[in-house]
């Protein structure tokens, strides 16, 4: 019986096939291949870049946030998920997502569920 091989491998079998599932921060992401000396090719996302914040606005919604929240808690309540919080993290001027929810009392946008930002990409 054959090995399953990991989805990543078999989406490199087709074309225009991207190994990041859709919900990924890096789904958007252009995959690089830097070769080794020895002619091994590694696979990498380049650079993420993000979206103009200016873009966010009808497709977001406000909180405010409570004392104890975490961007992690915000993923699990907007989108099912506390790994998607990066999508909030996209959609607010922060450096560091921890800024997201160390001020209770902050408002902080919030992308509409379903709705998946398009990161740009430039070649």
């Amino acid at each position: 019986m054959a090995d399953i091989e990991p989805y990543e491998n078999a989406l490199d079998a087709i074309p225009g096939a991207h190994p990041y599932p859709r919900t990924s921060r890096y789904h958007d992401a252009e995959i690089g291949v830097h070769r080794l000396p020895d002619g091994t090719e590694v696979r990498y996302a380049k650079r993420r870049l993000l979206p103009p914040i200016e873009e966010a606005g009808d497709d977001t919604q406000t909180h405010i946030v409570r004392t104890g929240e975490r961007p992690d808690l915000l993923g699990q309540r907007y989108f099912g998920d506390p790994g998607q919080w990066w999508q909030i993290a996209d959609a607010n001027p922060v450096l560091d997502p921890r800024e997201l929810t160390d001020e209770p009392g902050r408002e902080v946008e919030v992308p509409l569920a379903g709705h998946f930002r398009q990161g740009v990409r430039r070649g």
